[in-house]
This record gives structure tokens, C-alpha cells and sequence, in this order.
């Protein structure tokens, strides 16, 4: 299993939609490739600027957000 590290940045107030099925083109936001897939992605509400890290290991109990779960992770 691979081992990847979460993407952090730095998000401004509003709506946003992250990729719940690792198939996107524009990781780590949803770009409607999940459509029909059964999957939806993760609508996320920010209310005040804030730096989040969003978990790419897709094994966070807190997803979209990262909960250090990758640091666990062997990698294959």
C-alpha cells in the first residue's frame, strides 16, 4: 500500500468539493468523474480562511481531512 502524505493549502471562504473516488484529473478537488460510480464526493463548507490538509491515503477516519492515518501506511 502506498504511503502518500496529505495535501495541504490554504482555503478561503466557501464551498468545496473534494474527490471521494481518487479518480479525478484536478486531485485533490472533485471533477465530476465519480458521476455514476456510485461515489459522491465530500462537500466541505469553510467559514473563515484556514489552512486544512486533506488526506490523499483515502484510510482517514476524518476524510475529507487528514488524521495522520498515513503515517501507519507501509508502503508496498
Amino acid at each position: 500500500m502506498m504511503n502518500p502524505t496529505p495535501c495541504v493549502m490554504s482555503l478561503e471562504p466557501g464551498s468545496y468539493y473534494f474527490c471521494a473516488c481518487g479518480r479525478s484529473a484536478n486531485l485533490p478537488f472533485c471533477d465530476g468523474t465519480h458521476q455514476g460510480g456510485g461515489v459522491e464526493p465530500f462537500a466541505v463548507d469553510i467559514a473563515e480562511p484556514q489552512t486544512v490538509a486533506i488526506c490523499a491515503c483515502r484510510h482517514s477516519a476524518n476524510r475529507p481531512f487528514c488524521d495522520g492515518t498515513h503515517k501507519s501506511l507501509t508502503a508496498e
